[in-house]
């Protein structure tokens, strides 16, 4: 049996969007820059899943700027920031995206002042540190802060991080990546400067994203070259990829109570059963708490010994089983969760964990299928 549990890392594509995508480059092939009917047919394309995605997030089609993906947005906004608008300080905290935390090195070293927020036990920001760093000093300040953290699942409260960067005059970006697609997002509501997606998160192509960049707040290009998207994104658009994350998005907004509602019954459903196979366990993060988590991820800190430690991971894809030690990117590396060494005390730190996500696709038989696997491991 293959079971499919990290879907935080990547998702599955629908087949309605491979069948988008699949039209889409047998029947047009021209340059969206072109003045030319093959060109412009492009571009058609191109400004419809525009004002498509606008209108589910409920702001302007120009405000949506297309792109690579969730990296190539965050590292757009933070270094644009800092070159368009003047920023000074940047406030983060220590388990952001790598796309974020590692561009805050490079502009750190460039001088750029930048300030970690406390967190809290459960991974939580600080939010009386936060309104603490936002009055330090009357320099431009920006604020980025995920919506969903992709390890742990903590849910930010975005709106109060909102709130708090008006009062303090400051800007304020969030990487969303794992929140578009999975929650209604109301853009005209949210008093927020940039945001970050990416298609494949929801269902959709790899390699396509867009960024969320407010009327009010004038960047220039990240890349230099052509003046496609608005003269804010150069390079030629992957249109059929464009078409497919937009296909995508749509699916998963129409559908998104009725899959929700699924999804978070299959995690449900693991915590009861880790929690009764392993009475110790210990969920990382707000993981474990169905309501202050995204129902899409579970982080779970196995109390088991250090030899079968080292074997788990193996055995579990050894079983069929896909999931991850934690953020996808980090897949290979020996250095560990970055994440999780923020927030896990000694005790947890000494013991496996491991990040399961979940999508429609998955059902309660693989849940039973991984429970088996692990007594028979426990047992072994």
């Amino acid at each position: 049996m293959n079971v499919y549990f990290d879907n935080a890392a990547t998702t599955r594509v629908r087949e309605e969007v491979i069948d988008e995508v699949s039209s889409v480059l047998k029947s047009c092939f021209g340059n969206p820059s072109s003045t030319h009917s093959f060109g412009r047919s492009a571009k058609s394309y191109i400004e419809t899943s525009r004002k498509t995605i606008a209108k589910i997030l409920n702001c302007e089609p120009g405000e949506i700027i297309f792109n690579s993906g969730g990296t190539e947005s965050d590292n757009s906004i933070l270094k644009c920031a800092v070159k368009d608008l003047g920023v000074k300080h940047i406030i983060s905290s220590k388990i952001e995206h790598h796309a974020v935390t590692h561009t805050l090195e490079e502009l750190e070293s460039q001088n750029i002042s930048i300030h970690y927020v406390k967190l809290k036990e459960s991974g939580d920001i600080d939010f009386d540190d936060l309104e603490r760093l936002l009055n330090l000093n009357d320099e431009p300040k920006l604020v980025t802060l995920m919506y969903i953290n992709n390890e742990i699942g903590n849910i930010l409260d975005i709106n109060k991080v909102s709130n708090l960067c008006q009062k303090y005059n400051s800007f304020f970006h969030s990487d969303a990546v794992q929140a578009v697609g999975h929650y209604k997002i109301d853009l005209k509501s949210l008093k927020i400067d940039f945001m970050s997606s990416a298609g494949h998160k929801f269902h959709g192509p790899k390699g396509v994203g867009f960024t969320y960049i407010n009327n009010s707040t004038k960047i220039k290009s990240f890349i230099c070259g052509g003046p496609q998207e608005r003269g804010l994104r150069a390079g030629t658009e992957s249109v059929h990829n464009i078409v497919g994350m937009t296909k995508a998005l749509e699916i998963a907004d129409k559908n998104m109570e009725k899959e929700a509602l699924h999804v978070r019954s299959i995690k449900k459903y693991m915590i009861e059963n880790l929690s009764n196979l392993f009475p110790n366990i210990h969920f990382n993060g707000e993981s474990g708490d169905m309501t202050n988590s995204t129902y899409t991820v579970l982080n779970v800190c196995f109390p088991i010994s250090n030899d079968k430690a080292a074997m788990l991971d193996f055995q579990l894809d050894l079983k069929g089983i896909a999931c991850s030690k934690g953020s996808a990117c980090q897949s290979g590396s020996s250095e560990g969760s970055h994440v999780l060494s923020e927030i896990q005390n000694d005790l947890h730190k000494k013991f496996p964990s491991v990040r399961f996500s979940f999508s429609y696709n998955n059902n309660k038989e693989e849940v039973d299928y991984l429970m088996e696997t692990l007594k028979e491991f426990i047992n072994s």
